[in-house]
């Protein structure tokens, strides 16, 4: 029985003179996956982000921050490097995260209800859930 390419099977490959070859990359690039909803992996990571809601502090733990940060705020000049554990909220979706923030303390404002790092973070005190001295060991 004959085979219907017998003719050309013996053939040489074709090479373009015009076009050149492509890197097996490239030819590799035309057949791999690719995202049919544009952003739908972005909306998807966005759902699965966990967030959680703000600590109501009791009144001994608001009182027991309040002294520790009116005995930071005697003993400033020592720049004293100093952990402070915050509630930062979402900006996409309810709720937020508790964030832990290293640094020396620059100021403890008050009056506007701010305390603020030495690189510029300003935290909101009534955001604050514990501050402690950071020990170099």
């Amino acid at each position: 029985m004959k085979n219907p390419y017998d003719d050309i099977i013996e053939l040489p490959h074709h090479v373009s003179c015009v076009h050149p070859q492509m890197s097996m990359e490239e030819r590799a690039a035309q057949f791999s996956p690719f995202a049919a909803l544009t952003g739908y992996g972005a909306v998807i990571q966005e759902t699965a982000r966990l967030t959680v809601p703000r600590l109501e502090l009791s009144e001994s733990s608001q009182e027991e921050i309040k002294r520790k940060l009116d005995d930071l705020a005697e003993h400033l000049n020592e720049r004293k490097k100093t952990a402070v554990t915050y509630y930062r909220p979402d900006q996409k979706k309810a709720g937020g995260a508790y964030v832990t923030a290293s640094g020396v303390v620059r100021r403890i404002d008050h009056a506007a209800g701010v305390l603020q790092m030495e690189d510029g973070l300003r935290i909101p005190i009534p955001d604050i859930l514990d501050v402690n001295d950071v020990t170099d060991q």
